[in-house]
C-alpha cells in the first residue's frame, strides 16, 4: 500500500472517531426520545391503525430554546350514512373527507380531500412578538362521543384553544365551534385577532379537467345581502371582502366545501384567492384568509362546515341561501328553473329511475303546457301561407317602391285579420324555458354518471368516436346526441320554410346556418341537454303535423280570410309612421314615393 493512501485512511478513521465522540450525547438523547415515544404508542393502544408516528423531527423556537420534538398523530373518525371524516390531532382539523354515496369518474371513492390537500389553521400574534400557528400544534382529544369530538391544545401561558365538531345523522353539515380561552395575558395588544387560513387543493372528480376548471371558484355571501357573489375568471386572482360575510364556499362542478358562520364574520379584510397551476393534476387552489377578533378574554366562533353535493334541495335545506351557488341562470331564466323545471324534475325523479325517460316526460309536460300559446303561432303561420299569393302580387305590382308595398301589405293584414307578429310573440313564451334548460342540465347533479344508451354520463358530453386531434370550435370527439339534435333541427327548418314560404334570401341562409353553429357549440356540452333539444324539436315537428292535418281546417280558414277582406278597413297611421313621414318631408323626400321633391324654381326658364 502506498504511503499516501495509508495516511488518507488514517485521517478518515480519525474524523469518524472524533465525530462519534462529539455527538454521542446527542445520540443518547435521541435514543431516549425514541424509547419515550414507543412507551406513548403502547399507552394509546399498542400502535393501533388510528395512530401514525410522525418520524420527521420538528424544530420549535418557543422560549428561545431549540428542542427536538417527536409527534404522534392520532386519527379519529366521525361518520354517518353520507359522510366519513377523519380528524387529525396535528392541528385538530379534518384530514380526509369521503362522500359515501358518490364516486369519482373512475369509480374510486369520492374524496373531497385527503392528507395535506386541505389546511385549516389559525395564526395568533402574541404579546412577546412571536406568532403561534395552530396547524403545527398537537391537539389532545378531550371529549368524544359517537357523533362529536373536541380537541384542545395549550397556546401560551394559561391560554388554550378548543375545536369541537358534531356530525348529525343524515347531514352533510358538521357543527364547528372554536373557543379561545384566557387570551388577555398572551395575545398581542396591538393585534388582537386570529387569522384563519383555509386552503384547499381541489381534486378532479369528473371526466374533463378543463370543464371542471371553468366552473370551480370561490363563492361568498354577505349576511345583509340576499344574493351571492363569486370570484370570476375575469377578475384578479384574489379579492378583498368587506365585513359581515355569512359564508365562503369552495365550489367545484358538482361538490363544494363551505365554511358557514352561524352569525357572521364581522371583520373586514377577508381575502379569497383562486389559482390555477399550469400542469397540475389539481383543478385549482382555493384560499380564504379570515380575521377573527380576540377582544374578549374568551372568544367563541360558532360555525359549520358543509361537505357535500351541489344538490339544489339539499343546499336549500341549509337555510343560508347556499343553493344559489348552483348556476340556474339570471332573472326569468332562474325563476323558470326554480319554480317549474326543478319541481317537475324532482317529482318525476320520485317515480322513475331511468333519466332518459324522465327527460322525455319532462319534455312532454313542458310542450303540453306550451301547446295553447303555441297554437296561435301555428294558426298565424297558416294564415300567412294562405296570403302568400296575394303578397307576391303586391310585390310585383309595387316594384321597387318599398313604402307603398309595405302600406298595401299592412292593409291586407288588417283586412284578413292577420298580425305579422302573431307568429313571433308566442315564440317568446318558450324562450325562457329553452334558456333555462341550457343552465339546468349541465349543473344537475342528478344526471351525474347516469347512463343512457351510448352516453356514459348525461352530465357530460357523449362520444361515439375520438378524433385524436382537436378541431377549433368543435372539439376532439363526435357527440351523437348533438348530431341527432342538429339533423332534426335542419329538418324542422326545412319543413317550416316549405309551409310558411316566407324564409327567402339571407334569412333562409341564417336559419340553416344556426343548426350548424349549434353542432360545434353543443358538442362539448352535457349529453342530457342535446337529448332534450332533440326530443323537443321532434315533438314540435309532430305537433305541427297534427295541427295542420287534424286541427286547423285551412279551407275554412281561407273562407274566413276572404269574408274579412270584404269589410271596409280604414288604415290609421301610427305615431311612428307620422314621425318618419315628417322627417322625410324635412329632408325634401316624398314619403309616398321615397323620391326627392323638385325644389321650387328649378327647371323654369328665365324671362
Amino acid at each position: 500500500m502506498e504511503r499516501s493512501s495509508t495516511i488518507g485512511y488514517v485521517l478518515i478513521l480519525a474524523l469518524f472517531a472524533g465525530f462519534w465522540y462529539l455527538n454521542k450525547d446527542a445520540a443518547q438523547e435521541i435514543q431516549d426520545a425514541d424509547n419515550n415515544t414507543e412507551q406513548v404508542i403502547d399507552s394509546v393502544g399498542n400502535a393501533s391503525s388510528s395512530n401514525t408516528r410522525i418520524e420527521t423531527s420538528r424544530i420549535s423556537t418557543e422560549d428561545t430554546a431549540i428542542r427536538i420534538a417527536t409527534f404522534v398523530e392520532q386519527t379519529t373518525t366521525l361518520s354517518n350514512e353520507l359522510l366519513t371524516i377523519d380528524f387529525t390531532s396535528i392541528g385538530g382539523v379534518p384530514k380526509k373527507v369521503n362522500l359515501n354515496e358518490f364516486s369519482r369518474y373512475d369509480s374510486s371513492d369520492l374524496l373531497l380531500f385527503e392528507n395535506n390537500q386541505m389546511t385549516l389553521g389559525y395564526s395568533i400574534p402574541l404579546a412577546n412578538g412571536t406568532v403561534i400557528n395552530t396547524i403545527d400544534k398537537d391537539f389532545a382529544v378531550t371529549n368524544q362521543t359517537d357523533s362529536s369530538i373536541e380537541f384542545t391544545t395549550e397556546l401560551a401561558g394559561d391560554a388554550k384553544m378548543k375545536q369541537a365538531y358534531t356530525l348529525s345523522k343524515g347531514s352533510y353539515s358538521v357543527d364547528y365551534k372554536v373557543t379561545f380561552e384566557n387570551m388577555n395575558s398572551v395575545v398581542s395588544p396591538n393585534n388582537r385577532y386570529a387569522e384563519l387560513k383555509w386552503n384547499a387543493a381541489i381534486q378532479a372528480q369528473e371526466k374533463t379537467l378543463k370543464d371542471e376548471r371553468a366552473v370551480t371558484t370561490v363563492y361568498y355571501k354577505y349576511d345583509s345581502d340576499d344574493d351571492v357573489d363569486y370570484l370570476s375568471e375575469t377578475s384578479d386572482d384574489d379579492e378583498k371582502l368587506e365585513g359581515g360575510v355569512k359564508w365562503i364556499s369552495f365550489k367545484q362542478k358538482f361538490f363544494n366545501q363551505t365554511l358557514i358562520h352561524h352569525d357572521k364574520f364581522e371583520e373586514s379584510g377577508t381575502i379569497i384567492t383562486s389559482l390555477e397551476t399550469e400542469g397540475s393534476d389539481y383543478v385549482k387552489d382555493l384560499t380564504a384568509q379570515i380575521f377573527l377578533p380576540l377582544e374578549e378574554n374568551t372568544a367563541v366562533e360558532d360555525m359549520a362546515l358543509y361537505y357535500g353535493p351541489n344538490h339544489y334541495p339539499t343546499l336549500k335545506a341549509q337555510d343560508v341561501e347556499l343553493q344559489k351557488i348552483v348556476p340556474l341562470g339570471w332573472g326569468v331564466f332562474g325563476w323558470v328553473n326554480k319554480f317549474i323545471v326543478i319541481p317537475i324534475f324532482n317529482w318525476l325523479d320520485n317515480y322513475f329511475s331511468n333519466y332518459g325517460l324522465i327527460i322525455l316526460l319532462l319534455t312532454l309536460i313542458i310542450k303540453s303546457a306550451l301547446f295553447f300559446p303555441m297554437y296561435k303561432t301555428y294558426k298565424s303561420t297558416a294564415k300567412m301561407r294562405l296570403l302568400k299569393p296575394e303578397l307576391d302580387q303586391i310585390k310585383e305590382r309595387t316594384g321597387d317602391d318599398m313604402q307603398k308595398a309595405q302600406q298595401e301589405q299592412m292593409k291586407l293584414y288588417k283586412q284578413a285579420g292577420v298580425s305579422p307578429l302573431g307568429g313571433c310573440l308566442p315564440q317568446l313564451v318558450q324562450m325562457p324555458i329553452l334558456f333555462a334548460m341550457f343552465r339546468f342540465f349541465p349543473s344537475s347533479i342528478e344526471l351525474r354518471q347516469e347512463q343512457l344508451w351510448w352516453a356514459e354520463d348525461l352530465s357530460s358530453y357523449d362520444s361515439i368516436y375520438n378524433l385524436g386531434f382537436e378541431i377549433p370550435f368543435y372539439g376532439d370527439h363526435v357527440s351523437l346526441f348533438t348530431l341527432m339534435m342538429t339533423a332534426v333541427t335542419v329538418l324542422y327548418t326545412y319543413i317550416n320554410s316549405q309551409n310558411s314560404g316566407q324564409m327567402v334570401g339571407p334569412m333562409k341562409t341564417v336559419m340553416y346556418l344556426m343548426p350548424i353553429m349549434f353542432l360545434g357549440f353543443f358538442n362539448n356540452y352535457a349529453a342530457a341537454l342535446s337529448f332534450y333539444y332533440f326530443l323537443s324539436t321532434c315533438i314540435t315537428v309532430i305537433q305541427n303535423y297534427v295541427i295542420r292535418k287534424f286541427v286547423i281546417d285551412e279551407d275554412k280558414l281561407h273562407k274566413q280570410i276572404q269574408e274579412s277582406k270584404k269589410k271596409k278597413v280604414k288604415m290609421k297611421k301610427s305615431g311612428l309612421q307620422k314621425r318618419l313621414e315628417d322627417m322625410a318631408k324635412k329632408r325634401g323626400i316624398d314619403p309616398n314615393s321615397g323620391k326627392a321633391k323638385p325644389q321650387a324654381g328649378k327647371g323654369k326658364k328665365k324671362k
